[in-house]
């Protein structure tokens, strides 16, 4: 998550808890069945390696970050996801070094509505190494957001294996997120002259730990759209609900969601757990695998299973901007 200017990450802010946008009983009767498992032990083995020291810290324009594109790169050839661009590489067009977003495509089975796209991503960058010694300088990121990256490529061998999208997906890593949005910036821009056909897209951002609530996550921009709602129709649970600390504090200007928000005005949000209180190590050296819930990521991401499949096969555009 771009910094937060005003957060201190050891204070604890008291958050109301949200509610369901939609009853139980009429979430059951628009949920969709996954018989699809995510494996536990393959998110470990993947945001272990990729908040590792040997990554030091992921930093845009480093040698770090440029061997967490080439972890990227391998996992989308593994799992038979095809190169957007002509590389999966799109180069950032406004940062001084080389720098790369990460861009998978995955066709929809639909004639009509493969011309359609949905975004699902994350950013893989995070603030390298700190200059000042000290006994751990490297700033690791696994919550912020590796743990996002994971939830977003487990999403994409999901639809590679099963190939249930009728519309066409795009996996996206973004690059620069810390230095102020520029992966997603950059690569909207070369989207609109494409002129893309963008329905919606999900952004997932700092799921590493669970919340004490009674809903799963919230969701940036609660009220500029139908998105929650959508989501807990398709899930047939309280996956989403409201979180007023992230009105406060206008998180929906945040994260890469944003830059796809600002060009294109359709339903762009993101999906987080961190609610400033299950927490302390934003921005810190100590955000580390060993302080991830794996069992929480795993069923996070299972969870949203059945929105993902709903959003991407579902006849009409129903997820719509509030007006």
């Amino acid at each position: 998550m771009t910094k937060l200017y005003f957060l201190l990450p050891f204070v604890f802010l008291a958050c109301k808890s949200g509610t369901s946008t939609v009853s139980e009983k009429q979430s059951k009767s628009e949920s969709t069945e996954i018989t699809y498992k995510i494996e536990e032990s393959e998110v470990s083995d993947f945001l272990k390696y990729l908040s590792s020291d040997e990554l030091q810290g992921r930093e845009t324009g480093t040698k770090g970050i440029e061997k967490a594109a080439v972890f990227l790169e391998d996992f989308f050839k593994k799992n038979d996801i095809k190169p957007y661009f002509k590389t999966y590489r799109d180069t950032l067009t406004n940062f001084k070094a080389p720098a790369f977003n990460i861009v998978g495509v995955l066709e929809g089975t639909d004639p009509a509505l493969k011309n359609e796209y949905v975004v699902l991503s994350a950013h893989y960058d995070h603030i390298g190494v700190e200059k000042k010694q000290q006994a751990d300088q490297i700033y690791n990121g696994a919550n912020d957001d590796a743990s996002g990256v994971t939830a977003v490529a487990q999403m994409a061998k999901y639809f590679s294996k099963t190939k249930s999208n009728k519309r066409s997906i795009l996996f996206v890593f973004f690059a620069g997120e810390e230095k102020g949005l520029l992966g997603s910036k950059s690569m909207v821009q070369k989207l609109k002259a494409k002129d893309f056909n963008l329905y919606t897209q999900l952004n997932i951002e700092m799921i590493g730990v669970p919340m004490k609530r009674d809903y799963l996550a919230y969701i940036t921009g609660f009220d500029k759209s139908n998105m929650a709602e959508k989501i807990n129709e398709y899930t047939g649970k309280k996956t989403i609900g409201f979180l007023p600390k992230e009105a406060e504090y206008q998180l929906f200007y945040r994260s890469d969601n944003y830059s796809f928000y600002d060009v294109f005005k359709k339903p762009c949000q993101s999906l987080s757990t961190f609610d400033f209180e299950n927490f302390n190590f934003y921005h810190h050296v100590s955000d580390e695998f060993k302080v991830m819930d794996i069992p929480h990521i795993t069923a996070f991401i299972q969870e949203l299973l059945p929105a993902v499949t709903k959003i991407s096969t579902s006849p009409a555009q129903e997820i719509v901007m509030n007006k």
